[in-house]
């Protein structure tokens, strides 16, 4: 059977979504909307929307996890809103829906507009950030904007009560624990070997008998790296605007920098860096900044003392190896399609490893 951008999709219908869009922003041509998926999927939905009258960007919750993250959508555009004016680049929110009346979705959802860019994935585009010059501004782009948001004050765009900043890092071992139980404990629990879970559990462990003390209390973005953010076709050494805010709260924003940490791959990376990093990225072209360079931008951007790094990198290998079990977890039960677990599988053991690694002193 063929199918068009007009046909239903899980989690959104062109008709509704058209039908919304007219009538919130006052254009009949949004009837005629098209809308195609963007991204893996893994996280909040997201769809681009196109019509006559322009084209924008649909966010929802996954399709069968609307209770658990609800939440997450009105937290998302909440922030993106508030972000608007600062130095921080974001998309504009245009509309939104709390779910609970007909509407574009089943779910809370909101559009905003649509930032035309690159977005640096397994391949950069041709003809873009071709120099290593170009490469290196592009790492200094997105470290630049990470100390950005982390200079933001709370309070002056509305953000006061985002969260709760004080013992942020004990909760989130704790919350992120409980996530690891939900996926080792489940009918259909992720398929990992026992020594795996053993040291899962250990290094959650060994993180929450040494917590470092938080130098200071930001935004954190919760999920900020590379293929989050929109680069200038034109310029590399240019963010036009930081997507998938959905993690974002109050807190530490040396966790932030850990995981950009977990997440960065670089060139020369063997043995447990590269077995941590299953997926493909860029970042190993010549040019681009080393672990230890972002770390010295941003420590000269926000005068935060990276010394204690070693402990969010290896918190951030815990956060990313049970993200991970999770989703294997609901691909092994049927509720989220399999292609989320696509270059996923055996991800986990190497995370912990690495979580480990850091924290007997290992280099990052």
């Amino acid at each position: 059977m063929t199918t068009s951008a007009r046909t239903p999709t899980p989690g959104a219908d062109p008709a509704a979504v058209g039908e919304w869009l007219a009538t919130v922003l006052g254009d009949e041509r949004w009837s005629a909307a098209e809308l195609a998926p963007i991204g893996a999927g893994r996280s909040n939905l997201t769809y681009r929307v196109d019509s006559p009258a322009g084209s924008v960007v649909l966010r929802r919750p996954p399709v069968g996890e609307v209770a658990a993250t609800a939440h997450d959508m009105g937290r998302e555009q909440r922030v993106i809103a508030a972000l608007a004016g600062t130095g921080v680049p974001v998309p504009a929110v245009l509309a939104t829906h709390d779910g609970t009346s007909p509407g574009p979705t089943d779910a809370p959802c909101f559009v905003m507009e649509l930032v035309d860019g690159v977005v640096p994935l397994t391949d950069l585009p041709g003809g873009w950030a071709e120099t290593e010059d170009d490469r290196r501004r592009a790492g200094e782009a997105l470290v630049d904007v990470l100390a950005t948001l982390h200079a933001v004050d709370p309070a002056e765009v509305g953000l006061a009560d985002f969260g709760r900043p004080d013992g942020f890092m004990e909760r989130q071992i704790r919350r992120w624990g409980k996530q690891w139980a939900a996926a080792r404990d489940g009918d259909d629990p992720v398929p990992v070997e026992e020594s795996v879970e053993t040291d899962l559990t250990r290094l959650a462990e060994r993180l929450a008998a040494d917590v470092p003390a938080t130098q200071r209390h930001t935004i954190v973005h919760g999920d900020y790296r590379l293929d989050n953010c929109v680069f200038d076709a034109a310029d590399p050494g240019r963010v036009l605007a930081v997507l998938d805010w959905e993690m974002s709260t109050l807190g530490d924003p040396l966790a932030d920098v850990g995981l950009l940490l977990v997440y960065w791959k670089q060139a020369g990376d063997t043995g447990i860096w590269a077995d941590a990093q299953p997926l493909p990225g860029p970042t190993t072209l010549p040019g681009f900044p080393t672990r230890q360079e972002l770390v010295a931008a941003y420590a000269a951007r926000t005068g935060l003392d990276p010394a204690p790094l070693p402990w969010y990198v290896a918190f951030g290998a815990f956060k990313l190896a049970v993200v991970l079990a999770g989703i294997l977890a609901r691909v092994r039960a049927g509720s989220v399609p399999a292609q989320m677990a696509e270059g996923l599988e055996g991800s986990v053991g190497p995370l912990v490893a690495l979580g480990h690694h850091v924290l007997d002193g290992g280099r990052f």
